[in-house]
């Protein structure tokens, strides 16, 4: 495929699972780094920080530093820079993200109505009081921003129960729709081309949730890679609302695709 100059990679499920590199991604990742290819990694995760990121994926082998990874907390930030400057936001999510949310005014509940209901991943902290609480601001005018709308995720204990199961729920009650500004939102992947300074014609999506990383990066203008681990599902794939450009069992299969001569239009599958 020797049109592509850059690749973008989602990391929960494709490279690690629990933070555990799946068989083959270090040494995939290693080959991409060589051939060239500019790399950016794409996470919806809301847990952890790019520093923290990094540091785990570093320690496990991957050649990654924070200045590779794009967060949803990262363009969450700069979506309420541009679209809702000094906002007051209230933040509920499972994981310290503060460092990541650069220049957005965080308020408790401390007698004012939030301008902003920031919702990101799913934990402990999404009980009923807390989504009461968000469902209480909401219908006092403030706005609903969401870092993704995954349903579920994939650890070493099983696919866990994800915010877009309860981000539907505040959006039915409060008769609201809300911003979501990590994947599958375009803007998400405009930030990353932006950041490689690559074109999207020329770039590869590579993840395990077929439609928010890649059917949303092939309406994007990417080519999209589907590969079969973390939270794919057979039942998921063929309900999809559309067709990967190429299928992978792993991500330890992308350098193979890779140095193909065949261009996006050549469906494959493994």
């Amino acid at each position: 495929m020797d049109s592509v100059r850059a690749v973008l990679i989602d990391i929960d499920g494709v490279l690690t699972v629990s933070w555990q590199p799946l068989p083959g991604a270090v040494e995939a990742l290693r080959e991409i780094r060589a051939s060239g290819l500019a790399v950016a990694l794409l996470t919806n995760t809301t847990s952890r920080t790019r520093a923290s990121i990094a540091g785990t994926l570093s320690a496990a082998g991957f050649p990654v530093t924070a200045e590779d990874i794009l967060t949803a907390p990262a363009v969450t930030a700069a979506h309420l820079a541009e679209h809702c400057p000094g906002a007051r936001c209230w933040l509920l999510n499972s994981g310290d993200i503060r460092e990541d949310l650069v220049g957005v005014d965080l308020v408790d509940d401390s007698g004012t109505v939030p301008d902003v209901v920031i919702v990101g991943g799913a934990g402990p902290e999404f009980g009923y009081e807390a989504l009461d609480r968000a469902f209480g601001h909401l219908q006092q005018g403030a706005r609903l921003v969401a870092m993704h709308r995954n349903l579920y995720w994939r650890t070493d204990r099983g696919l866990q129960l994800d915010s877009g199961a309860f981000l539907l729920g505040l959006e039915k009650a409060a008769h609201i729709e809300a911003k979501v500004t990590g994947k599958p939102s375009p803007a998400f992947f405009e930030a990353a081309l932006a950041r490689l300074g690559t074109a999207a014609d020329r770039t590869l999506m590579v993840g395990d949730d077929i439609e928010s990383d890649v059917l949303a990066a092939q309406r994007a203008g990417l080519t999209g890679v589907l590969v079969k681990t973390g939270k794919y599902l057979p039942q998921t794939h063929r309900d999809a609302s559309g067709e990967p450009h190429h299928v992978l069992d792993s991500f330890a299969d992308l350098p193979a695709l890779l140095r193909r001569p065949s261009g996006r239009g050549q469906r494959s599958s493994s």
